[in-house]
Formats: structure tokens, sequence, C-alpha cells
């Protein structure tokens, strides 16, 4: 899996609800009915911010991350953008 283009805007999907857990998150898409598990509580701040911020390595960054874990949670992301879980978000 490659990373995302963490350079554009991203946001959940509108159909998508988090619930937060002490593990991470549940992710579960209305839509598709998939559920998807954040076990990662780092990544959930991340997937958060995507909302408020310009970017998602803004996002990233605003989580608390460093540049060298931007790469890992780049893919993290294509997972979740794969599974249409979070999508581009258009101006």
């Amino acid at each position: 899996m490659t990373a995302m283009d963490l350079d554009r805007a991203w946001d959940l999907h509108p159909q998508v609800s988090v619930r937060p857990e002490p593990f991470g998150a549940l992710l579960y898409h209305f839509g598709t009915r998939r559920l998807s598990f954040l076990k990662d509580r780092r990544l959930l701040a991340v997937v958060q911010a995507l909302a408020d911020a310009p970017t998602a390595r803004a996002a990233c960054l605003a989580a608390g991350l460093a540049e060298d874990e931007l790469s890992r949670y780049g893919r993290a992301l294509a997972v979740l953008a794969q599974s249409s879980m979070v999508v581009g978000r258009t101006s």
C-alpha cells in the first residue's frame, strides 16, 4: 500500500461515524456497512483533525506526529481512503 497525498485536503466520508474506544476507535460506514478499527489513538487524532486542517499533513502535525512518522501514518490513511472511510475534500 502506498501513502496517500498528504498535501491534499481530506475528510471523513459524510456517512462515517466515529466511536472512540480505549484502544483507539471504531469507524462505521453506513453506506458500505464496513467497520474499521483504529488501533492507534494518534491515528484517531489525525482522523478527527482532518475536517479542520487544510491538508492531511497539517492534520498529522496538529495531532503531534513527527516528520519521520508521516509516511507510516500516510499509509494508514491510504487504507482508510481505499475503503472510503476518508475522502478527498473539494474546495
